[in-house]
Parts: C-alpha cells; structure tokens; sequence
C-alpha cells in the first residue's frame, strides 16, 4: 500500500464517513464541487482516491483518522 500524506490523511479525516468505498464516494462527491481553478485540492483529492482504491478494507480499518483535540 502506498503511504498517505499527511495531507491525504487529513483530508480523509474530513471525508471519512466510516468505510474505505464510503470515502471514495464521498471524495468522488467532493471533488465534483471543486473548480477547474483549485489544483492543488483537486490532486490532492485524485491521489487520496488512488490510493484508497489501491488498499484493501482491512487496511483501512488500520488507519487513525480521528483527530485528537486534546494533544
């Protein structure tokens, strides 16, 4: 599996609605909103997908995509 960015992770951490195929259809929702001006977010949001097509279910499960607001 490819590592997520700590921007990929983020991102997820906002797009996550608990699944690995929920967030890719949440992403995929996503980025329809974006303008063809936001480049940056529109890669961002390519490579996430990628990478989350790319992994199983059980990998998901692994990542820690809970912010921790007491740190």
């Amino acid at each position: 599996m490819n590592a997520l960015t700590f921007e990929e992770t983020n991102l997820l951490c906002i797009y996550n609605p608990g699944s690995r195929l929920g967030a890719i259809e949440a992403l995929t929702e996503m980025r329809g909103y974006l303008e063809q001006d936001e480049n940056e977010l529109l890669a961002l949001t390519d490579s996430t997908i990628v990478k989350l097509r790319a992994m199983t279910d059980t990998e998901f499960s692994t990542l820690d995509l809970y912010l921790d607001f007491d740190k």
